[in-house]
C-alpha cells in the first residue's frame, strides 16, 4: 500500500486561512476593545459589531485552515 504524499498545493492554500486568522485574532479584539473604551462615541455599536464580526471570522477561518490543512497531509478532497 503506498504512503499518500502531501499536497503541497493544498497545505499553501491551508497555511495562507491560517494567516488570515492570526491577522483576524489581533484585529478583532483590538477593535473590541477600541469600541468598549468609548461608549459615549457615534461610532460605538458599529465597533462592536465589526469587532465580533472580526473574531467570529478568526473562528470560522481557523477551523477551515486547520481542516485544509488535516486534508492536505492526510489525503483528504
Amino acid at each position: 500500500m503506498p504512503t499518500p504524499k502531501t499536497n503541497k498545493k493544498l497545505l499553501v492554500d491551508g497555511l495562507k486561512t491560517m494567516g488570515l486568522t492570526l491577522f483576524l485574532m489581533f484585529l478583532g479584539p483590538f477593535i473590541l476593545h477600541a469600541g468598549f473604551s468609548n461608549p459615549n462615541k457615534p461610532l460605538y455599536i458599529p465597533l462592536i459589531v465589526c469587532g465580533i464580526l472580526a473574531c467570529s471570522l478568526a473562528i470560522y477561518f481557523g477551523f477551515k485552515g486547520i481542516k485544509t490543512i488535516m486534508a492536505s497531509l492526510f489525503g483528504g478532497k
